[in-house]
């Protein structure tokens, strides 16, 4: 019996120099449609599907490839004499290579204007079938769903004379990740429709998949274990794109702080620094660089930024680097380091340097797990802008007072609530997180800024959620805050406004609350 390869790709990247190699090892070549037209006008001798099956083409190429003698080509086990008996009696040959990838359902349900036959139509029945199919019998056949495989296959073909059991093994497992991810698609976006053919916000089954990129020693604390797990697609800018420079292994509780680290300073245009230590921000600030930014985030806790995750949106300097240096951080990340930081912060082996390149991307859901379940929620991803805001007091803000508000608001999204940011001149000069009372975390950050050797004479104060009661206001003007930006929405508003307008303080609404639990 001859060796078969069967070629029908979607992406066809670098098919024809595989087919044109397969040839040349002995391999009889079957094909169809674009693919077989692409080899043969190639000068590589190649059969149609349709000419060995002995069955046309039918239903606008619905069916072409579902035929007896492709899939008992696939199916058949080579060590099983009946398996062979039973190809022999009908004239079959056993395909031993598939190349097939699919159609491509994601990219055509990504078009703003895609409609519902579009996506109908792709959606592929015979290439699933075909890979699933040689994968099941991986024993004997290689399948190969990705372009970037097609060298490895070539180099066991040449050195061996046959592609090992291991690489088949592998290639059988990415089919089926590949396949649950294709059927996942399929089943998110279809059940993200109503009766109306309209797109809800969540679909009626959820469906997602990621791929490990590595086990960790432990998971949060050490009696845990963890993985980390990629999205198989990450978007522009996010975390899960990062690149390591340096330094040990990423920790679980590295990259959730990670996370919280660089999702807070890429919302920032001009050079900023984020210092997080357990997922909250003990410093943020903007400066004229990457070393003013620094030396003003370290500044407004410099006690709790001891091993602590430092986020940059912009390149980090060696100015930056020999500041960073004297202190302890387990993580650095920026979209560059430039010669002299790499030199200075590579001398520390326990420090893992990360780039990230900067993009607007952002995940699509947000998940928790709970006993039993998942909780799924869009990002928060409003940022308030001057003109929303609604001055409630009396006094007016200054342009300055407007701009300390702004930038304490931003920080108080990625504060844990209960949140009171103090602000001024950008940065942060004390923060007060996670309490279960408001007025207890506007006491801590006051106790902070003066650990620290801060004022809060006329800074600015953000609370993610309402004032309930004027207690928590009294505290921060006792401080010295000048200026207060909060949501609003309290059934007591009048009674906050009232004491703010008795302190002498401006405030502002947002109209728009930050919980972050």
């Amino acid at each position: 019996m001859r060796k078969q390869a069967l070629l029908s790709v979607s992406d066809k990247t670098g098919v024809v120099e595989f087919a044109r190699e397969l040839a040349a090892l002995g391999y009889h070549l079957l094909s169809t449609g674009g693919t077989a037209k692409m080899i043969a006008e190639a000068g590589i001798p190649v059969q149609e599907v349709a000419d060995y099956t002995g069955f046309p083409e039918m239903l606008d190429g619905r069916v072409k490839t579902l035929n007896p003698k492709i899939h008992a080509g696939l199916l058949a086990r080579r060590p099983d004499p009946a398996h062979m008996k039973a190809l022999a009696d009908h004239g079959i040959d056993p395909i031993d290579i598939v190349v097939v990838n699919l159609y491509p359902f994601e990219a055509t349900i990504a078009k703003p204007d895609c409609t519902f036959e579009d996506a109908i139509e792709n959606i592929d029945i015979g290439g699933p079938t075909m890979i699933r199919a040689a994968a099941k019998n991986h024993e004997s056949v290689a399948v190969v769903v990705d372009p970037a495989d097609y060298a490895g296959v070539l180099a066991e073909l040449k050195e061996k004379g046959e592609v090992s059991a291991a690489t088949r093994l592998r290639l059988a497992k990415k089919v089926f990740c590949h396949t649950a991810r294709y059927d996942a698609m399929i089943s998110n976006y279809l059940t993200s429709l109503d009766e109306d053919f309209q797109k809800k916000d969540f679909p009626e089954s959820f469906t997602r998949q990621f791929v490990k990129v590595q086990d960790m020693r432990y998971g949060e604390n050490p009696h845990q274990k963890a993985a980390f797990y990629r999205e198989v697609c990450v978007g522009k800018g996010l975390l899960a794109s990062y690149k390591q420079l340096h330094g040990k292994a990423l920790s679980y509780n590295n990259i959730a702080d990670s996370d919280a680290a660089w999702e807070a300073v890429r919302q920032f245009k001009e050079p900023a620094c984020v210092i997080i230590k357990h997922a909250n921000p003990c410093g943020v600030a903007v400066g004229a660089d990457s070393a003013e930014a620094y030396a003003k985030a370290f500044k407004t806790d410099s006690k709790s930024a001891f091993g602590g995750i430092l986020a940059f949106n912009t390149t980090v300097t060696a100015a930056c680097a020999e500041m960073i240096s004297k202190q302890f951080a387990e993580v650095i990340m920026a979209p560059a380091f430039d010669e002299g930081a790499l030199a200075i912060l590579e001398k520390k082996p326990n420090l893992r340097l990360l780039t990230i390149e900067m993009g607007e991307d952002h995940n699509d859901y947000e998940f928790k797990r709970v006993g039993g379940g998942l909780l799924v929620q869009t990002p928060d991803l409003q940022i308030v802008s001057e003109e929303a805001l609604r001055v409630v007091t009396k006094k007016q803000p200054t342009a300055q007072q407007l701009k300390d508000m702004l930038f304490a608001w931003r920080v108080a999204k990625f504060v844990k609530s209960n949140t009171i940011v103090f602000a001024k001149d950008g940065m942060t000069m004390g923060v007060g997180a996670g309490q279960m009372s408001r007025v207890d975390s506007a006491r801590i950050a006051s106790i902070k800024a003066e650990e620290a050797g801060l004022s809060l004479k006329d800074t600015a104060v953000a609370s993610d959620a309402f004032f309930p009661f004027r207690d928590g206001l009294d505290v921060v003007v006792d401080a010295g805050a000048s200026c207060v930006i909060q949501p609003g929405g309290s059934i007591r508003d009048e009674e906050v406004i009232q004491a703010a307008d008795e302190r002498g303080v401006v405030m502002v609404f947002t109209g728009e609350r930050h919980f972050r639990h």
